[in-house]
C-alpha cells in the first residue's frame, strides 16, 4: 500500500531534532527490515546515514542533511510505522501520500489505539 522509499522530512520551519541542520528520516526503504507483530526487539536509536555514525538528540556533529533510520539491535536498520508528528504534518512525506494512503494510516493507528 504505501510506496517501497519513503522519507519524511518535518515541513515546519523548526526543525524536531537539531534546530540549525535540516533532517530527513528514512521511514521506508526496500533494504530495510520490516519488523512484523512477532518481532520482540527493544533495542532501537537513531542512526545518521550520511555520516555513518549514531544521531543523538543533539545531532551527529558530522555536518548539515542528515539522513536518520531507525536501527535495530538484532535486525539492523528497520522500516518504521510513521510516527504522530508524520501524521500530523503528511505534507513531509517524499514521495506524497495520496489521500487513500494516509486514509490508511490513520485507520491503522486509530485500531491500534487503546480503547478509553
Amino acid at each position: 500500500m504505501l510506496p517501497p522509499r519513503l522519507l519524511w522530512c518535518d515541513p515546519r520551519p523548526i526543525l524536531t531534532y537539531n534546530l540549525q541542520e535540516p533532517v530527513t528520516v528514512v521511514v521506508r526503504d526496500p533494504e530495510f527490515y520490516e519488523p512484523t507483530e512477532d518481532d520482540d526487539c527493544t533495542h532501537y536509536w537513531y542512526y545518521c546515514q550520511t555520516h555513518s555514525c549514531d544521531y543523538r538528540d543533539a545531532g551527529c556533529q558530522g555536518g548539515p542533511a542528515h539522513l536518520i533510520a531507525l536501527h535495530c539491535r538484532d535486525h539492523g536498520p528497520e522500516s518504521m510505522w510513521p510516527q504522530p508528528r508524520m501524521l500530523m504534518l503528511p505534507a513531509g512525506f517524499t514521495p506524497p501520500l495520496s489521500d487513500e494512503q494516509l486514509a490508511w494510516i490513520k485507520s491503522d493507528e486509530e485500531e491500534d489505539a487503546p480503547a478509553p
